[in-house]
């Protein structure tokens, strides 16, 4: 496979899709229709220094993927992506899609609060299997949005410019998890079966007489075993459990810490070391967060 095309600019975006400039240097919004590629033209991969987030209406029964995933676009979602994920394309003319694209370079968030708390909205890693179904509605609440801010882009810029940008943006984020927490509360079916899996991985994991070998298994290593990009699978599991990945392992393991100290005559160290910590305080740390009791109390109480 040919090497990403790596975009470094939304200039630079521009003219590889054949547009004219954009009218600003770090944020840029477009419909697929102003894209005009050379006539079979089809590109393979990029890669870019900015965020982009993208509803797609329709690409003619072609795919898209990015990560290890395709997607098929039969239907409008939107997608999002942070600057230097790879997308590859498989067989597709963008001339065909419909849709629009926001491009935002992390400059133009320089000294707003968004530029740090942007990172902090998960789905900007999710796989492509993982992207946002919009309702009739919600796809309306979108793209009120997105006009909102072309017309600040098109328009003379003056001292409320940028603010009304980064506002905007805001406030399409904040729709958005809004939307996927929807998304994770209707797929009932599709997300008690995922339960069940993940909980059959953790009785699999800390069933065993020793951790020592297959060690406590990582939030990757489930996101994994489930097919699932780790972000989306803790997200999932906030909204419907309250807990992330990484706090249900961690109750597996205070869980199988109590059965050793109540059985078991291992010291605290050995029981650590077996539970795979490097460091005697670091379980006991753990232990007594989780427990508000060290571990050499909960053991003194069965005696």
């Amino acid at each position: 496979m040919n090497a990403p095309e790596r975009i470094t600019s939304i200039a630079m975006l521009h003219k590889v899709l054949g547009m004219e400039r954009p009218a600003h240097p770090l944020i840029s919004v477009f419909d697929f229709n102003s894209v005009r590629l050379k006539e079979q033209t089809i590109l393979r991969s990029l890669i870019t220094d900015f965020y982009i987030i993208a509803l797609k209406k329709d690409c003619a029964g072609n795919k898209f993927r990015y990560g290890q995933d395709y997607y098929d676009f039969e239907q409008g979602i939107m997608y999002f992506l942070a600057p230097q994920q790879v997308m590859h394309f498989t067989d597709i003319l963008l001339n065909d899609v419909e849709g629009f694209v926001l491009v935002v370079h992390p400059d133009f968030l320089h000294s707003y609060g968004l530029g740090t708390t942007i990172r902090e909205y998960g789905y900007f890693s999710y796989s492509s299997n993982e992207a946002l179904n919009l309702s009739e509605k919600e796809e309306g609440a979108v793209m009120a949005i997105i006009h909102n801010i072309e017309r600040e882009v098109d328009a003379n810029m003056d001292a409320f410019t940028h603010d009304l940008l980064v506002s905007n943006l805001q406030l399409l984020l904040t729709y958005s998890d809004r939307f996927y927490h929807r998304q994770f509360l209707t797929s009932r079916k599709a997300n008690s079966a995922l339960l069940n899996k993940l909980e059959n991985i953790l009785d699999t994991a800390f069933g065993t007489a020793s951790l020592l070998e297959s060690g406590v298994p990582s939030v990757q290593s489930i996101a994994e075993q489930l097919n699932l990009s780790p972000n989306y699978l803790s997200d999932l599991l906030r909204v419907q459990t309250g807990q992330t990945t990484q706090q249900h392992i961690q109750d597996r393991l205070i869980a199988k810490a109590k059965e050793l100290l109540s059985t078991t005559t291992l010291s605290i160290s050995e029981i650590a070391y077996q539970l795979g910590f490097e460091h005697p305080q670091s379980f006991h740390r753990l232990f007594k967060n989780r427990t508000s009791i060290s571990p050499v109390k909960f053991r003194a109480s069965f005696n």
